[in-house]
């Protein structure tokens, strides 16, 4: 693993979903903050909510996945993920979840990344860097970002031009 490729809020979207595999390299770590599937409130008769396709994908995925629920995934869908999970790369302590609700954090966690309001954000507060990835599914703000991490740096970039919005050094 060279990087940590970070989104959240796929909500079933096919066009999203072959977005991230093609931004994907090989050699990159998939995290998913929630909202990968929608099967709450997913709408069936659009012909790119496919998230059926999606999960069946995952299972061929090659690159390793950290994925958690989010308030718009049914975990009856795709069970054996959870609400939050804490990880480790980099030699740093990551805790990932969606970001609704007041999950408990360890205290050894260094990087938290969450989704939930469609909107990036990077920020340092103390010691712990805070990292939504923002969403390339409909964002608040029209800005389609995603967030890469490596063993350096931490940044949000604009899918349209590649450029990074933000950057933190770890």
């Amino acid at each position: 693993m060279t990087r940590l490729f970070v989104t959240a809020d796929v909500h079933g979207n096919l066009n999203t979903w072959m977005t991230l595999k093609q931004l994907m390299e090989p050699t990159d770590c998939l995290v998913i903050a929630g909202d990968l599937f929608d099967t709450c409130y997913g709408n069936y008769s659009c012909i790119d909510f496919q998230p059926d396709f999606i999960k069946e994908d995952i299972e061929n995925l090659s690159q390793r996945l950290y994925y958690v629920y989010g308030n718009c995934d049914t975990p009856s869908f795709t069970p054996g993920y959870r609400q939050n999970l804490s990880f480790t790369a980099f030699g740093k302590k990551f805790f990932l979840h969606h970001g609704h609700g007041k999950p408990i954090v360890p205290d050894d966690t260094q990087i938290i990344i969450s989704g939930h309001t469609h909107l990036f954000s990077l920020k340092k507060k103390g010691s712990r860097i805070f990292m939504n990835p923002g969403t390339i599914t409909n964002p608040r703000n029209n800005r389609y970002t995603y967030g890469i991490i490596d063993p350096f740096q931490a940044k949000i970039l604009d899918l349209t031009t590649g450029t990074p919005l933000a950057t933190i050094d770890l």
